[in-house]
């Protein structure tokens, strides 16, 4: 099963692409061995639109072509507040019923259009606080590693313990 990181804009150079490709590399490294291929970072130019509400449609249509077949992944402030364990558990589940690939989209400035969020498989807020895009790029990319050690049973994820 593919992994893929899909966000709107991009992530300059310095210490938040640094980290992600941290863990990106560690995602790749982890994954083979639990029937995952690496992590593919997509980047995606923002609209140029006047609107926005047509920036949001025009970059929801790119971000869903990319996902295709995908499961989809939405972070929005309006999804769940899910535990590292309960996000395991469903990359597990989707790795197991066999699914093509799992996309985890990160909209743009203008957020992501009620089309793109209402297509997705799981909606995930990391909180009801505004974040920097590339923040939550480094929160996702860290979360999907972390999912993968859970479902290897590797000591990186300890409950009350974050030592990375």
């Amino acid at each position: 099963m593919r992994l893929s990181l899909l966000a709107v804009g991009r992530l300059k150079s310095g210490p938040e692409r640094e980290l992600v490709e941290r863990y990106r590399l560690r995602v790749d490294g982890m994954g083979r061995a639990l029937g995952l291929a690496g992590l593919d970072m997509v980047e995606l130019p923002e609209s140029r639109a006047r609107r926005d509400d047509d920036r949001r449609t025009e970059e929801a249509a790119a971000l869903l072509e990319k996902a295709g077949s995908s499961v989809l992944v939405v972070f929005d402030e309006r999804g769940k507040s899910l535990s590292s364990e309960a996000f395991a558990e469903k990359i597990r589940q989707w790795r197991d019923e066999g699914r093509a690939g799992i996309a985890c989209v990160i909209g743009g400035p203008d957020g992501l259009d009620p089309k793109l969020r209402q297509r997705a498989d799981l909606m995930v807020s990391f909180g009801a606080l505004t974040m920097p895009h590339q923040i939550v790029r480094a929160l996702v990319a860290e979360q999907l590693y972390r999912a993968l050690t859970i479902i290897a049973g590797h000591p990186y994820h300890r409950a009350g313990h974050d030592d990375s």
